[in-house]
């Protein structure tokens, strides 16, 4: 399977530095999507997902800080590395409490701008990781609480969704079905063997015989990590 290249988009309004940094990223494996200010990066981030912005500060019209903060404040996750020609500890702090993820001073060698980029890609990518449950043949997304099985999405009703969230609270560790039906707020410990049956069905490969949920004879069930 052919890897993906990252995409970043560039926000700058030098036009001779964006398509210096265009020509050096692409050479170095990147996508690279330019925007000469925030309401065109803004266009720009409604058709497109992006791995990583590099956004200049000083702009005319919405300023880089103001946009980061804009985007920080509607839940945008995508990693911001902010540019500016100011480089005292004042605007870098600025900058940070805006929602950068980093902040390099101009100007800079464009080497440096690389190493950045690729730090940030790499913690990007061990936070995913950690954002991720796999059991199974299942993994499972703490973030989106998509649960795929082979890479096929499974349909969970809220009543699965919420004992599947039960049981990875307590991820490797037998939990009591008395304990389950705390946490999900009911008596019926009966309802609880009858919701974890249904469970598996979804999730196990053989139903008689569960890897990922197993039964932890006069105790209770126990998810198992792959």
């Amino acid at each position: 399977m052919p890897q993906i290249m990252p995409h970043i988009l560039v926000v700058d309004d030098d036009t001779r530095l964006r398509r210096l940094l265009k020509k050096y990223l692409s050479e170095n494996g990147f996508v690279v999507s330019q925007a000469g200010g925030a309401q065109e990066a803004k266009e720009l981030l409604k058709l497109f997902s992006f791995s990583i912005l590099i956004l200049d500060v000083m702009m005319p019209g919405q300023n880089g800080q103001d946009l980061t903060r804009e985007l920080r404040e509607n839940n945008f996750e995508t990693p911001i590395l902010m540019l500016t020609a100011m480089g005292d500890i004042d605007n870098r702090i600025s900058g940070l409490e805006a929602g950068a993820d980093d902040y390099l001073p101009k100007p800079f060698e464009p080497k440096e701008l690389l190493l950045r980029i690729n730090n940030i890609l790499k913690r990007q990518i061990q936070q995913e990781i950690k954002k991720e449950i796999c059991f199974g043949d299942c993994v499972y997304n703490l973030r989106t609480k998509q649960l795929l099985k082979n890479s096929t999405p499974v349909l969970l009703t809220g009543a699965e969704q919420d004992l599947l969230s039960v049981l990875i609270s307590s991820l490797g560790e037998a939990i009591s079905r008395e304990d389950i039906a705390i946490a999900l707020k009911t008596d019926n410990l009966r309802a609880i063997d009858v919701q974890i049956t249904r469970l598996r069905r979804k999730i196990e490969t053989d139903i008689k015989k569960p890897i990922c949920i197993q039964t932890v004879r006069g105790m209770g069930y126990i998810l198992v990590p792959k």
